[in-house]
C-alpha cells in the first residue's frame, strides 16, 4: 500500500512539473510574437505627442482594458502578425493604453471611448485623425492605417 502511495505522489509531481513545463512554452511563444509584431512605446502622453511631432508620424493608439475580451483577442491574434507589423513598425508611434489605469482615465476624458477595444490614430498636436471601434481583421487595420498616411500628420 505504501508503494501505490509513493507511486500516486510521484504520478502527482511528473503531471505537475510536465503542467509547468508546458506553461513556460506558451510563454516563450507569447514572447517570441511579441518580439515579431507591433513593437509599442511606452512613456508618457505628453512625450508620446513630442515625440509624434518631432517624427512627423501618427500615433496609433490601442486603448484596451486588462478585462476586455476582443483586446486581448486583437493582441493575440492582429498584432503579432508580419503584416500588420510592416505596416505599423517605422510609420507610427504605436502605444498600448490601458485605460482603467496610469494615464488611460484621464486620456478617456480627451478621447471619449464609446466601447473596448478603441483604435486611434492621432496626430502630433493631440487631433484624432481615424477611429476604430472594436476588433479589427487584419486585413481591415492594415487598409486604416494606409488610408490615415496618405494625409499629413501634423
Amino acid at each position: 500500500m505504501k508503494n501505490l502511495k509513493n507511486l500516486g505522489f510521484a504520478i502527482v509531481a511528473l503531471m505537475l512539473a510536465m503542467s509547468v513545463a508546458i506553461a513556460g512554452d506558451g510563454d516563450k511563444k507569447a514572447a517570441v510574437n511579441a518580439e515579431k509584431g507591433i513593437q509599442f512605446t511606452e512613456g508618457k502622453w505628453a512625450d508620446i505627442l513630442k515625440k509624434a511631432k518631432k517624427e512627423n508620424k501618427l500615433i496609433f493608439l490601442d486603448a484596451y482594458t486588462t478585462w476586455c475580451g476582443p483586446c486581448k483577442m486583437l493582441q493575440k491574434n492582429v498584432f503579432t502578425r508580419d503584416d500588420v507589423a510592416a505596416t505599423f513598425n517605422g510609420n507610427f508611434i504605436n502605444v498600448k493604453m490601458d485605460m482603467e489605469s496610469g494615464e488611460g482615465p484621464g486620456l478617456t476624458k480627451r478621447y471619449p471611448i464609446e466601447g473596448y477595444p478603441t483604435l486611434f490614430f492621432i496626430n502630433g498636436k493631440g487631433k484624432v485623425v481615424k477611429q476604430l471601434l472594436g476588433y479589427q481583421q487584419p486585413q481591415d487595420l492594415i487598409k486604416a492605417a494606409k488610408s490615415v498616411q496618405k494625409g499629413p500628420a501634423i
